[in-house]
């Protein structure tokens, strides 16, 4: 089955085995025959229980996510930095560190660098562009995985999943891949050998900005037991009566350790509106990721001659640093984000950004509407400027999102908004 029509049909099944629109599940619990079968799955939730953990709505979209991904299964979250989170604290406990490309988005380079720190989980940064031998020389005794962007956000480098999955396996550690730029539709990072790959769902699976989510996607690829370095997952758990992940669970033991431990003590679960809701932007997203891919093609090949614009980021575009490497991981197209730097710096860039009237000036991204963001005062205003340097943000760097509007609608507002400078 093709993705267009899994996009589709996947997830929810019927019990008539008629095609149906996705009921919502709008329930926090679920009501039992006996006080042993409850106590049964409190010592192992292999049942809906109670909506902190799983929900039918919610696990019908999981199914779809898995399926499209090429992954055995799949946790959503309240958000892509809790699914961030819960990826690394899946595997990591304090005193653990993990490696990081250091072009991620900033809300993750902050969540890892500060918050996770404060756990006692370091995290190791490195030059996504690094050789093998450099990237080797970071891997420390306690370092567990590997954490990377398909697509830089806002950076728009493209990740060499294929390098970056044989170095985190020749060290016995997972490779975690962000997808969200990219989605399945342009790239299915497991098929290049990654091991973990997460989304902000907010982005491109659900397209409308309707709701705010994550989800987790799991391989089954990675031999927990054979690395030998996640005792976690391969000896006993005493918060579950001694459950053995991967003993009791064989290659689903990642995602249902995710769920049974952390998504258990976090709570960061989505509603079963919000599920529904993303599986109607999932049901569209081969068709709008086409569009998308068409209209930024048209208006990064405008820009790149302008006489206002200094440089673009755009992988699918021709001459630019990651177009080969584009070709292989994503060949059908590198989404509608890229990266313009507007010639006379910060100043320039926010006066370009006030003055677009079509495009909307928001904290998003991956929108039907085409939108902009200059993420040095916004989105990574945390950052030193070393730190900003480091992830490919440079002041006068604006992150444009293309929309599914009239591409010459799009071209004559950016336009209009450069004239103004």
């Amino acid at each position: 089955m093709n993705i267009e029509t899994k996009c589709l049909h996947s997830g929810y099944k019927p019990a008539n085995g008629a095609p149906g629109v996705m009921p919502i599940v709008q329930s926090t619990t679920y009501r039992f025959d006996s006080t042993e079968h409850i106590a049964a799955l409190f010592d192992m939730p292999t049942e809906f229980m109670y909506s902190r953990f799983a929900n039918p709505t919610c696990d019908a979209v999981e199914k779809k996510i898995a399926d499209l991904e090429g992954g055995v299964g799949a946790m959503l979250t309240s958000s892509g930095q809790a699914a961030s989170m819960i990826s690394i604290l899946n595997i990591c406990s304090a005193g653990d560190s993990f490696i990081a490309t250091s072009t991620i988005y900033g809300g993750t380079i902050n969540l890892f660098g500060v918050t996770l720190k404060k756990l006692g989980i370091e995290v190791i940064w490195a030059d996504a562009e690094a050789s093998e031998e450099e990237i080797q020389k970071l891997f420390k005794e306690n370092t567990k995985a590997v954490f990377g962007e398909t697509l830089a956000n806002p950076a728009l480098c493209v990740f060499d999943i294929e390098k970056w999955a044989n170095i985190a396996h020749k060290n016995n550690v997972p490779l975690i891949v962000d997808n969200t730029f990219a989605t399945p539709y342009l790239c299915r990072p497991f098929e290049f050998g990654a091991d973990i790959v997460i989304h902000s769902t907010s982005k491109y699976m659900d397209g409308h900005a309707l709701q705010c989510g994550g989800v987790i996607v799991d391989s089954g690829n990675f031999d927990w037991v054979s690395s030998g370095k996640f005792p976690d997952f391969t000896e006993p758990d005493e918060s579950y009566h001694g459950v053995v992940y991967t003993r009791d669970f064989g290659n689903m033991a990642y995602i249902i350790k995710a769920r049974m431990q952390l998504m258990r003590d976090f709570g960061c679960y989505p509603a079963a509106h919000s599920a529904f809701l993303l599986n109607l932007g999932l049901e569209t997203l081969s068709v709008r990721m086409k569009q998308y891919c068409e209209n930024a093609l048209k208006v990064a090949n405008h820009l790149k001659n302008h006489e206002k614009i200094d440089s673009i980021r755009y992988p699918a575009l021709e001459g630019d640093e990651y177009h080969e490497r584009a070709k292989k991981y994503l060949p059908l197209g590198t989404s509608g984000v890229m990266a313009i730097n507007i010639k006379g710096g910060r100043q320039a860039a926010m006066k370009f950004m006030d003055s677009v009237k079509l495009a909307c000036n928001e904290v998003h991204v991956a929108d039907i509407r085409t939108c902009v963001l200059h993420p040095a005062s916004e989105t990574h205003r945390q950052l030193t400027d070393e730190q900003l340097v480091a992830a490919g943000v440079a002041p006068a760097l604006v992150r444009l999102s293309v929309g599914l509007e009239n591409v010459d609608d799009i071209i004559a507002d950016l336009d209009q908004a450069l004239a103004q400078i």
